[in-house]
């Protein structure tokens, strides 16, 4: 999923979109890819019950295709991100005089030391003018203007665990590697850190660590969890329906162990994100890849071995390094800025650059679960895409007058196929307006793809989970469960298939195949979107769909997306779409705010025992609720190894159970084995002081 040459630069090409899958029962749907693996052309059915073992592909024919016809993608410079000192002579002098009457709040000291924690989640989303929780909108901002701020003189961060995907990691190392640009110092601190900890850390110039610090770096693994075995024994019997090999979207519910097709497509991303954090550790640390890898398997106990072998700086406890940024700053404490995030992203552009011009870009964030709205989607105990509100926002953006470009940020899985095509429609129309970036975070699957399809062009991140072009849906059959429980439901109906989705009984042959056709009807449509956005044919798009999962640098490779980089390449990329030169100053304008989901509030306490009941209770109708409480006692004890299934998992679970078609991708969860974990879920606040402050 790591794809960097030894300068640490992106490459510019075309490129391919890809999904990861960790949860098996999550739908994909993706986007086609300019350049065709070769034919992959399989007639049949397409169709998957709970007794069967592999899904078969098929195609029918298809429909007249409309190709998009995109502009070239422009030259773009080789780098993403490259540091421009302060104007000097009149312009500098005007700049100072600036800061140095800024208002009191916004008042910093020469020789400052910008220093804060990073810990837990951090979304993608801005978390509100008032909010404390940070986001990469702050940080990355932050972390640019203090490079340019000539009062700021470096920057420490404590790196806490991380609960952030490897996309949003390279984006942050690049900000990093922009900041030490400007010749400042950069210092990192960890008492606990696994791989992606330490992956970031290896950006900065100095690493410290206590000696006792746990700094197990050991390599990566994934993995998924079934609840076949589970709903077995309770007595609820999964059809699902689900077109292309690689969808796994429906494994954890159908099937005990992982399928082959999901071992091939896990593998090559566990080889992508291997291989990158090999290349960029050694890049950032002076040291060659094959050495990265005899580091990650030696297995280091203390924190003194990774010292002696330039891993890391030196062993310094947290009062030594704050005693260090004493010295730095004169011995004045004071300059130490303690939760200086938002003081320091404040200073205008204005104030540390010439004068912006008159026309904006805007960014539209999304991030989580892909629903309707209106109470018909899919549920979520964390962030969700509400089409509605998208579209809305969309739709302001397309009427502003002063708005240029757009930038789409994309963070998620998929989910409800009709939202997502809703969404693709007013994305589509925008793009055909003013140019549309779609810029795609961590994961940009299935339906997450399927919103990216109608941008103008499509930036990836060499770590993003991209592409799973597929379709799944389904039902669940309570007959055993309600004999069990001794709960009987009659029903009275007209019309051949006004019982085809009854969760009473098992479908019949006649229901599984009209069934069976609308997924087939999904699907058709979104590849065939897909093809069309990409300029190619449904059959070349097939050889890249199937439900399978790409990293971004994978998707380059395929066609499915455009370039690779995070938002600094997708905000060059609409300067050029809208004739603006590269370097003038263009205000970039948020559109999208955080918004806080009561729900959320529940996962942070969830326990791994209780997750297989979450999931079966969401599949169930209320008035069985109290029954299956009681039942449940007798098989939680066999339910062991279901910790990687996370609450909102239950919502997806509840949204197959609509038996309308998702396009969602199955999250596959690539973990550094030895991650520590105990701030998972939690984001991280601005407020946190770091070395010891009050």
């Amino acid at each position: 999923m790591l794809a960097f040459n030894s300068l640490g630069s992106l490459t510019v090409r075309n490129s391919v979109a890809l999904a990861a899958s960790t949860y098996p029962w999550h739908t994909v749907s993706g986007n086609t890819g300019r350049r065709a693996l070769g034919h992959a052309r399989l007639h049949g059915r397409g169709r998957l019950r709970a007794s069967a073992a592999e899904t078969e592909v098929a195609q029918t024919a298809e429909a007249p295709l409309h190709v998009t016809v995109r502009p070239p993608l422009p030259k773009l410079p080789e780098r993403e991100l490259e540091f421009h000192s302060a104007p000097e002579g009149v312009s500098g002098w005007l700049n100072q005089a600036r800061l140095a009457f800024a208002l009191p709040w916004r008042q910093i000291s020469d020789g400052s030391v910008m220093a804060f924690t990073l810990s837990g989640a951090l979304p993608d989303v801005p978390q509100g003018r008032f909010s404390s929780a940070m986001s990469m909108p702050l940080l990355t901002e932050a972390l640019k203007k203090a490079a340019a701020d000539p009062r700021i003189r470096g920057i420490a961060v404590k790196i806490d665990p991380l609960s952030i995907g490897w996309a949003k990691l390279q984006e942050l190392r690049r900000h990093i590697d922009y900041f030490r640009e400007s010749g400042k110092f950069s210092l990192a601190y960890m008492e606990r850190a696994g791989e992606k900890e330490y992956y970031l850390a290896s950006a900065f110039e100095e690493i410290y660590a206590p000696p006792t610090a746990s700094l197990g770096l050991r390599g990566f693994s994934v993995g998924g969890s079934f609840l076949r075995g589970v709903l077995d024994k309770i007595g609820v019997e999964p059809e699902i329906k689900r077109i292309g090999k690689y969808k796994s979207a429906g494994d954890q519910l159908l099937r005990t162990d992982m399928s082959d097709s999901q071992r091939e497509q896990l593998s090559a991303l566990l080889d992508d994100i291997y291989a990158g954090f090999s290349a960029d550790v050694a890049s950032s640390r002076g040291k060659t890849e094959a050495e990265v890898r005899e580091m990650l398997d030696a297995g280091y106990h203390q924190a003194e071995e990774y010292a002696a072998q330039g891993w890391i700086t030196g062993l310094k406890y947290e009062d030594e390094v704050e005693e260090l940024l004493k010295q730095r700053t004169g011995g004045k404490e004071d300059r130490v800025l303690r939760a200086p995030l938002r003081r320091v992203a404040a200073v205008g552009n204005s104030v540390l650059r010439k004068l912006a011009s008159r026309q904006v870009i805007a960014v539209v964030r999304t991030a989580g679960a892909i629903n309707g709205g209106g109470g018909g989607g899919l549920p979520s105990t964390g962030s969700a895409i509400t089409a509605p509100d998208v579209i809305r926002q969309l739709k302001a953006v397309k009427d502003n007058k002063k708005v240029a470009a757009v930038i789409l940020r994309i963070d998620s899985p998929g989910g409800d196929a009709l939202a997502s095509d809703l969404m693709w429609r007013e994305i589509q129309q925008l793009a055909a307006k003013k140019p549309v970036i779609a810029s795609m975070v961590d994961v940009a699957a299935s339906g997450g793809y399927y919103m990216a399809m109608g941008a103008t062009h499509i930036v990836a991140e060499p770590l993003t989970i991209t592409g799973s072009i597929g379709v799944v849906t389904g039902k669940f059959s309570l007959e055993r469960l309600f004999e069990r429980v001794g709960f009987n439901q009659t029903t009275i109906s007209r019309g051949r298939y006004a019982e085809a989705l009854t969760g009473a009984r098992p479908q019949s042959s006649e229901e599984e195949a009209w069934f069976d056709e609308g997924a087939w009807i999904a699907y058709r449509s979104f590849r065939d979107r897909a093809a069309a956005s990409r300029g190619v044919s449904p059959d070349d798009l097939e050889a890249v769909a199937q439900g399978r999962v790409w990293s971004g640098r994978q998707a380059l490779e395929h066609g499915l997306v455009d370039v690779l980089g995070g938002i600094g390449r997708a905000l060059q990329l609409a300067k050029l779409a809208a004739d603006i030169p590269l370097a003038q100053n263009v205000p970039v304008i948020e559109f999208s705010r955080a918004k806080v989901n009561p729900l959320a509030l529940l996962s942070g306490s969830r326990s791994a025992a209780w997750l297989p009941f979450l999931a079966a209770m969401s599949v169930l109708p209320p008035q069985l609720h109290s029954a299956f409480r009681s039942l449940y006692g007798s098989v939680a004890a066999s339910a062991g190894g279901l910790n990687e299934i996370q609450a909102s998992d239950g919502g997806l679970l509840s949204g197959l159970r609509s038996g309308h078609p998702l396009a969602l991708s199955p999250i596959v969860e690539v973990t550094a084995v030895s991650s520590p974990s105990s701030t998972v879920g939690q984001v991280c606040d601005c407020r946190q002081e770091p070395f010891g402050g009050k």
